[in-house]
């Protein structure tokens, strides 16, 4: 037997348990940022999401699309402007939302799944009201002067996510089939909204109160000081790390959407850098990981995942 055989063998042997454990669960995944735009990046994302559908998971894509967006409106000379980080949707961008997340984005993904093997099928969070939202209200406090009141700002057609209509989530997954979610929801007069795809997974993995949450980033995890990957995070230490600034930035609003999830059920969020070649599957499949992991607290669902074993 070859050393590369025995390797095999090992890796195999050391998922067994992953793959028995999170066998029929649901495990959604938001996947974005620079693993979208690189294709080796995209085929194996591919790969891990369907392997994972074959070993008896089953994984949900919600995807984002900031890059792609921005581009096709540039094509089309309408301007880009954001207000904390947030882009303002009015009804020409919204028309562009639409078109990129709901037609270029999802069906380029689900045409990456199927090429490596899986039944993806793309929806908006419009179809079957899968996605019922309600229009954000953006409000900007007077920065070191509490006697300035609060100011509301109009971003447009930007949303929060009200309820999940899961039905067609779960016939789709009975069926066999990979849902791939463009974060588009439907308001109560039918009005689109363009909503954060992190808030989006979050809130479709507290519906099928998922396994599994696991948000793909474009670093390690969250870091340390020192630049190190925090491997294991409880939620009762995320005001201490918010407030020496290990936790900012970007990575504020991902630890949000993490601990909203595991208030509302899902078992674990993994937040994880997805340039890593088949980061997911490292992730869910080995003792070590890739990433930062976020459980429940001790008196919520017992989960199946071990400790993390640090390199």
């Amino acid at each position: 037997m070859t050393d590369r055989a025995r390797d095999t063998a090992g890796v195999l042997i050391e998922a067994l348990p992953y793959i028995r454990d999170f066998a029929g669960a649901a495990i959604v995944v938001k996947y974005g940022g620079n693993a979208m735009v690189d294709d080796e990046c995209k085929r194996a994302f591919a790969r891990d999401v369907v392997l994972m559908k074959l070993v008896g998971m089953n994984p949900i894509v919600v995807h984002g699309g900031g890059p792609q967006i921005g581009e096709v409106l540039d094509k089309l000379n309408i301007p880009t402007k954001f207000v904390d980080g947030m882009r303002v949707t009015d009804s020409a961008t919204m028309d562009v939302v639409q078109m990129v997340l709901g037609g270029l984005v999802n069906k380029d993904i689900v045409s990456l799944l199927n090429t490596a093997g899986g039944r993806a099928v793309g929806i908006t969070g419009k179809d079957a009201d899968l996605i019922r939202a309600r229009k954000l209200t953006h409000t900007r406090q007077g920065v070191g002067n509490t006697d300035v009141a609060p100011e509301i700002i109009d971003i447009g057609h930007v949303g929060e996510v009200a309820d999940v209509n899961g039905g067609i989530l779960d016939t789709l997954i009975a069926s066999g089939f990979i849902p791939v979610i463009a974060p588009v929801g439907v308001g109560p007069d039918g009005e689109s909204y363009n909503i954060n795809a992190d808030f989006v997974a979050g809130s479709v993995a507290e519906h099928l109160a998922a396994e599994k949450l696991i948000l793909l980033t474009n670093t390690p995890g969250i870091l340390d000081a020192s630049g190190a990957t925090l491997t294991n995070v409880s939620p009762e230490d995320v005001p201490r790390l918010i407030a020496e600034g290990t936790v900012a930035g970007g990575m504020l609003p991902k630890v949000r959407c993490a601990l909203r999830a595991l208030a509302g059920g899902v078992a674990a969020v993994h937040i994880i850098d997805g340039t890593v070649p088949h980061a997911l599957l490292l992730e869910v499949l080995t003792d070590g990981g890739v990433g930062t992991l976020m459980r429940r607290p001790r008196s919520g669902k017992p989960s199946p995942e071990p400790e993390r074993i640090d390199d």
